[in-house]
């Protein structure tokens, strides 16, 4: 049969918001043009994040009641412990409140300031944590993830030579203490690293003595793409590919709100007791004790159950379905998207989609709000606005990509609801002439597309049709 059909029952519902165009207008004024700052009561279809936004299954439902609350030794973190060392292998297990906090904690034991951090590409929270070390995060994807149109299997990958040059370059006593893999790249379209290219960064850890780390938030994800994509192998279960990458690496670090399908949680995983040990005598101060890590034991019991239920083969492919299923749409009808599609969102290549603005002019998040006016559609930016910065003289740079994440919640929307967006999405393209310049009015320091305010730069009626043909006729 050629219907996808989901593989659950829906058995409780809640009601969508439904606003009218005046109410969002308003609403994204009183927000200062960040979507972020926007309630959540106003959003009719929210793709901000995939991060926490989950549906629990009855069984992580269930398993809250049998947890143990105790503060320290509870049975939650022993069934979650072993949990997690089922699926990675790794035998020190620490919890966390959330991926965030597991980035900091490894990294506060590992990283010293002036210490460069390569990786495929990092993430906002990752790089932020970094800097607020005083350590370099430095970006090495491969250069097909820079071209979104380009169709390739594996544009999660690591530039393999950028990485060796970095590394050759560095003496014994200065190395990155490092390599941070993440699967899937979310900032590159949540595209996949194979295992062919995860052997050959380990091999060249080994070489110049470097540690190699995952971010795995959507190992499961990274797993599915992997099977069907890479021919070694063909027939193997998620499970096992998903353990064949973290055999290859020294720990992980992890955002369990993602393929963790909890609403709060993470962890750090390793093999260096000596390493475990340091980062359970820093958590304890900021994070709380370590068999609970700031979380409560039903926490630990939904993550120990999600991260199981993440890697069932039917769950996964529904999940990716589901992202194939609006980039399909999305491509028949002309909107330039990255391809292909990888395994959380689907993202939308901002300077393709609105040509006639210059990247400074932050032509992703003007799509992004456009796209809430028009439908109550929330997205991301991962752009300008959250990748660039100003230099020393105020002024920034375009960024390599500038592209729109419409990240899928897991297990919580219809394929009705998607529906929705992709015909939001196709009618926002077709009217250009709606996507106006937006300028920075206020950013903090770190991670400023949180909580920065913007505004329109209204050009006069003339000029906005005149933007919209991409170019003028002279006068």
């Amino acid at each position: 049969m050629r219907t996808r059909l989901e593989p659950y029952r829906i058995k409780a519902v809640e009601p969508l918001p439904i606003t009218t165009r005046p109410q969002r207008e308003r609403a994204l004024e009183e927000a200062s043009w960040n979507l972020f700052r926007l309630p959540a009561r106003l959003v009719t279809i929210d793709l901000l994040t995939d991060s926490g936004m989950v549906a629990m299954s009855a069984r992580q439902w269930g398993a809250l009641m049998q947890a143990d609350e105790s503060y320290a030794g509870a049975e939650s973190f022993y069934r979650f412990e072993a949990a997690v060392r089922g699926i990675t292998g790794f035998p020190e297990v620490i919890p966390a409140h959330q991926g965030r906090a597991a980035e900091r904690l490894l990294f506060e034991a590992l990283v010293q300031p002036g210490d460069l951090v390569p990786g495929n590409t990092h993430f906002d929270t990752t790089r932020a944590n970094l800097e607020r070390l005083g350590a370099r995060p430095v970006d090495l994807p491969t250069p097909a993830a820079l071209v979104a149109a380009l169709d390739h299997p594996f544009k999660g990958n690591l530039d393999l030579p950028g990485l060796e040059e970095l590394l050759a370059a560095s003496a014994p006593g200065s190395r990155p203490p490092l390599v941070l893999v993440t699967i899937t790249s979310n900032s590159t379209g949540g595209q996949p690293v194979s295992l062919d290219n995860l052997r050959q960064t380990r091999r060249l850890c080994d070489r110049y003595g470097v540690r190699l780390f995952l971010d795995a938030a959507r190992f499961a994800e990274n797993a599915w793409l992997v099977h069907e994509r890479e021919s070694e192998v063909k027939g193997w279960t998620p499970a096992a590919i998903a353990r064949a990458f973290f055999d290859l690496a020294d720990g992980c670090l992890m955002s369990a709100k993602k393929d963790g399908l909890v609403n709060i949680g993470g962890f750090v995983a390793l093999r260096d007791p000596v390493l475990a040990e340091r980062i359970r005598a820093g958590m304890v101060v900021g994070e709380g004790f370590p068999t609970y890590g700031g979380l409560a034991g039903r926490d630990l019991e939904a993550m120990a159950i999600g991260l199981q239920e993440a890697l069932e083969p039917s769950y996964l492919e529904d999940r990716i379905g589901q992202v194939r299923s609006l980039a399909r749409q999305l491509d028949a009808a002309g909107v330039p998207i990255v391809r292909p599609p990888g395994g959380h969102a689907v993202y939308l290549d901002s300077r393709a989609f609105a040509p006639h603005l210059d990247p400074l002019d932050l032509p992703g998040q003007a799509i992004a709000c456009e796209l809430y006016l028009h439908a109550g559609v929330r997205t991301t930016e991962v752009g300008q606005l959250m990748r660039g910065r100003p230099g020393a003289e105020g002024r920034e740079r375009p960024v390599p990509v500038d592209l729109v994440r419409l990240a899928i919640p897991r297990r919580v929307y219809t394929c009705c609801h998607l529906d929705y967006v992709a015909e939001a999405v196709t009618e926002v393209f077709g009217a250009p002439e709606r996507l106006q310049p937006l300028d920075i009015v206020e950013q903090p320091a770190a991670l400023r597309h949180f909580r920065a305010r913007l505004r329109p730069r209204r050009l006069p009626a003339a000029a906005q049709r005149c933007e919209a043909q991409v170019s003028c006729p002279s006068e």
